[in-house]
């Protein structure tokens, strides 16, 4: 396809024309070399780069990052029309009328996506730098976060789903080398391998929608596969946007392919950080909003996003409010805030906007908390059992202030980043006509209220109420290579919700998404506000008086069916067992007994055949004359016979 005529599609659509990447912007190819080169100079390297290698791979992180700063500036410059570039690299798949070039696409959505991932990213190096500080694999782990950050990038910089993919595959081999990356502990390496069995699954959906991409459109571009939207089937576009949905729950611990996100807190907190909070566990939302063109013209498959996510939203919820590991509270906090993302992105034009805009500062929030856990797990001796804490406001001021305003910013405190992205997404799902409005703005404005008690749970119970832990611990605070990215994280969760809604952060992503008419929710805008507002106070308070006023007991009451429930995580390990596990070790043990005893058992009782005769007839020869001549003898009275029968 020509850019003239992609140009005028796009035209078409209210979405700005993609030009050719000129000055800065085609410099774009730095951002993955940048990281792609630590991480191959560290993992060859070896021993050798053990001194600089983690100096090394964060200073390139920090460069990717300033490539991607002074595109963003570029782009800020340009007109809005102008402001979706591609660079190509090379003829990638040439193969008779179908050629794929592998290049890079920089538009309004990519740019926000590669300053999160390259910025934060770039922090959590800093701040590894001193959690991994006496880790006799620390350049490993290095390579491995460089490793990362040059296959989110690639996947979000990839002008093709092919190229997507490509970022897609390599995200989930490092975030299973990431999450094992201790897998001498065998819970380690087994939570590692259950993350990229769950991620396969989602490849699945992401490799059947490619097949069915190229075999309707020709092509797997995205501009290509938006031109063919046009004259495509809505069956055949549900079914792509079904299979996509399938890909974006592995990748984003959505229903039902969520069961991995809390096992994979076993890896080092930089990784819960870098990968189950800002970056990896949001690939899906970026497919799904990245796939727009796709998901309005199958309305259907959008609604199925939208249950999915409204779903995982209150699962995770209830989940956070009973787990007592810091770490797997904290992931279901994530899936949760993930699923109102997912939400929002299946509302449609009216809600991708919004969907990205909570994505970014969920990143800096989130991302903050993980930091500040593994700050807790540093002073308190690697523990993260929230039982075994309190009172550490007094010990570890620097991670009670930065935590703090985590907190205070994923609970919708107003005027803090969670109350300018979040309270849009609720005021989004009551915009509709029939019970979708109703069903789906209830449900979100209810898990906001959820979402304030259990984060409160989690924030009281560490660092408030009375203390709890022993004599001969010795909480103190962590150094200034973690404090320092955890304060400038704080700060993004205070303020950058409010500086991206005064700059119009929605109305950038529009030449991308396209905008929307005026829209209204079904209620006034206010009273959302205020019922959002109260909901968000009850739950404070109830977890103030239960985990900050009120004793805390060391061990965990046995609760209700449902706490009991959301210890398990609902029971997704044992319905996976039930359904796959069970019945894939009872089908390899089938197939394993047939193989012993149907193919092996007959090959070698046929051997076994064929040595029993041959010893029965080696016994005929036993090397004496008259015993021969007797068989000649029977021999030949035997023919004499048989001829005497016939005639």
């Amino acid at each position: 396809m020509t850019l003239l005529s992609t140009s005028a599609l796009l035209a078409a659509e209210g979405v700005a024309p993609v030009v050719e990447a000129t000055d800065v912007a085609s410099w774009g190819w730095l951002l993955v070399a940048l990281p792609l080169l630590g991480a191959a100079l560290l993992l060859v390297g070896g021993r050798r780069t053990d001194s600089f290698g983690p100096g090394l791979a964060t200073l390139l992180s920090w460069g990717s990052f300033a490539v991607g700063l002074m595109i963003f500036l570029q782009m800020l410059g340009a007109d809005p029309e102008q402001r979706s570039m591609t660079k190509d690299l090379w003829h990638w798949v040439p193969a008779g009328g179908f050629d794929l070039r592998a290049g890079m696409l920089l538009d309004p959505l990519s740019i926000a996506f590669v300053l999160l991932v390259t910025f934060v990213g770039s922090l959590i190096h800093v701040y590894s730098l001193g959690y991994m500080e006496h880790d006799p694999d620390k350049r490993r782990f290095f390579a491995y976060l460089n490793l990362f950050v040059a296959a989110m990038l690639t996947l979000v910089l990839g002008n093709s789903y092919l190229m997507l993919f490509v970022g897609w595959e390599g995200v989930g081999l490092a975030s299973y080398l990431l999450i094992g990356f201790w897998n001498w502990n065998p819970p380690y390496a087994s939570a590692a391998n259950k993350a990229f069995i769950a991620n396969r699954v989602g490849d699945v959906g992401m490799i059947v929608a490619m097949m069915a991409m190229f075999a309707a459109f020709g092509t797997v571009s995205f501009a290509g596969v938006n031109e063919g939207v046009q004259h495509a089937s809505p069956a055949l576009l549900t079914f792509i946007g079904l299979a996509l949905l399938l890909a974006a729950c592995g990748k984003s611990a959505q229903f039902p392919l969520q069961s991995w996100l809390g096992d994979a807190m076993a890896g080092p907190t930089p990784v819960s950080a870098l990968i189950h909070a800002a970056t990896m566990v949001t690939a899906g939302v970026y497919l799904v909003v990245r796939s727009h063109a796709i998901f309005d013209a199958a309305p259907d498959a959008r609604l199925a996003v939208t249950i999915v996510g409204a779903v995982t939203l209150t699962m995770g919820a209830i989940i956070g409010c009973a787990k007592d590991d810091i770490k797997k509270a904290l992931a279901a906090s994530t899936m949760s805030q993930i699923g109102y993302m997912m939400l929002a992105a299946g509302l449609g034009p009216v809600g991708y906007a919004f969907a990205i805009f909570h994505l970014l500062t969920h990143g800096f929030f989130k991302a903050g908390m993980f930091l500040g856990a593994g700050s807790v797990m540093h002073g308190m001796g690697d523990r993260v059992d929230m039982r075994t804490f309190g009172h550490l406001s007094g010990k570890m001021p620097t991670t009670w202030l930065t935590f703090g305003a985590g907190w205070l910013a994923i609970i919708g405190f107003p005027f803090l980043s969670g109350f300018w992205s979040k309270d849009k997404i609720i005021e989004a799902a009551f915009i509709g006509d029939g019970w979708r409005p109703w069903v789906f703005g209830s449900v979100t404005m209810l898990v906001a209220g959820l979402t304030a008690f259990y984060m409160s749970r989690l924030f009281f119970m560490t660092f408030h109420g009375r203390r709890r832990w022993l004599a001969e611990d010795h909480p103190h605070e962590s150094p200034a290579t973690m404090t320092v990215p955890m304060i400038i994280l704080a700060i993004g969760s205070v303020a950058l919700g409010f500086v991206l809604n005064f700059l119009g952060f929605t109305h950038w992503l529009e030449p991308v998404v396209g905008g929307h008419g005026e829209e209204h929710p079904v209620l006034p805008v206010l009273a959302i506000t205020l019922l959002t507002q109260l909901l968000m106070v009850i739950g404070v308070a109830v977890a103030w008086m239960r985990y900050w006023r009120d004793e805390v007991p060391a061990v965990a009451p046995r609760g209700s069916v449902l706490t009991r429930a959301a210890r398990r995580d609902f029971y997704q390990d044992d319905v996976n067992d039930g359904l796959f596990v069970r019945p894939g070790n009872g089908l390899v043990h089938g197939l394993r007994s047939v193989d012993e005893h149907g193919v092996d058992g007959g090959v070698l009782g046929l051997g076994e055949v064929v040595e029993a005769t041959s010893n029965g007839v080696r016994k005929l020869q036993n090397g004496f004359v008259r015993s021969y001549a007797l068989t000649m003898l029977a021999g030949v009275v035997t023919i004499l016979l048989a001829l005497w029968v016939v005639q």
